[in-house]
């Protein structure tokens, strides 16, 4: 299979994320990119690859409410984000343009029944890989790592791990986030979206929100009078890509799409008009797990 190449335009839709303390970053979730399909992508016969290719469009489930990551605004017609970009390099990868792609909302407690109804043909959405998570859907990758911190008002004396114990932190309900935050000793709070739980913190009515530091940086670099990011990563997160598991051969196509765009810089190119504008490093593709 010949992968595609990535073509970069200056669209700019505003940024994705400034570092915190820098403006407002909310109301848009980064640049986006003009990326042409392979029209030469040629697969197995029978593969969900081709099916896809053969239908000319896909479905892929991302978050409408993480700045930098998957955000779609009020007025805006399509989400932008790192995500966003996996998810076109992926559909790009099996002949698919952008204009192509029906973005699907998919928030944490329905990526796994979204991919085991067919509602979705991908999920890239802040999707931590985890063993309990493979045993129901397919998750290649990882394509990004982060690890867990605290968003907190910008008066709280909130600064450490131990600061926690006995207070109430809330995420969203179906994130590995809440698990964790519990173990450390506090009250876990779940809710649909991450702009619920963000209004939750603001107004006092509990004392942090915890998930992905890169997701929470979005967030300060919103509202940086009111609210901060504290305490040294205490997870490690790794971002996958789900997938059905009707369709194990979907591991391949994503591991090698993913490995190919580390290669021709449209990973590196994705990461930096998105996640990048906070001043973030732009990382490396981790090492990616193999299939099964």
């Amino acid at each position: 299979m010949r992968m595609t190449r990535i073509k970069v335009a200056a669209v700019a839709a505003g940024l994705a994320m400034v570092a915190a303390g820098c403006g407002d970053a909310g109301s848009s979730g980064g640049e986006t990119r003009d990326v042409e399909a392979d029209e030469n992508a040629e697969f197995e016969s029978g593969t969900r690859m081709a099916e896809l290719n053969e239908q000319g469009s896909i479905k892929i489930g991302v978050k409408f409410d993480q700045p930098g990551i998957g955000f779609k605004g009020a007025s805006e017609d399509e989400p932008v984000g790192f995500d966003v970009e996996i998810g076109k390099i992926l559909a790009a990868d099996l002949g698919i343009a952008p204009e192509d792609i029906e973005w699907v909302e998919t928030i944490s407690d329905n990526r796994e029944p979204f991919l085991e109804e067919g509602e979705v043909d991908l999920v890239v959405a802040s999707y931590s890989i985890t063993e309990e998570r493979r045993q129901v859907v397919g998750q290649a990758g990882p394509y990004y790592e982060t690890g867990q911190q605290l968003l907190v008002r910008s008066d709280s004396d909130i600064s450490t791990v131990e600061d926690i114990k006995g207070t109430e932190v809330c995420s969203v309900t179906g994130s590995t986030s809440l698990e964790n935050i519990e173990a450390e000793g506090a009250t876990a709070r779940g809710f649909d979206t991450y702009s619920e739980c963000v209004d939750q913190v603001l107004n006092g009515s509990l004392d942090a929100m915890t998930t992905d530091g890169a997701i929470l940086l979005g967030y300060a670099a919103e509202d940086p009078d009111n609210l901060k990011v504290v305490v040294e990563p205490f997870s490690e997160e790794r971002y996958g890509v789900g997938y059905s598991k009707d369709a194990p051969e979907m591991c391949d196509f994503i591991n090698d799409s993913l490995e190919t765009a580390a290669e021709d810089g449209s990973y590196d190119e994705a990461f930096e008009i998105t996640l990048g504008e906070s001043g973030v490093e732009t990382p490396e593709l981790p090492a990616l797990d193999p299939c099964a």
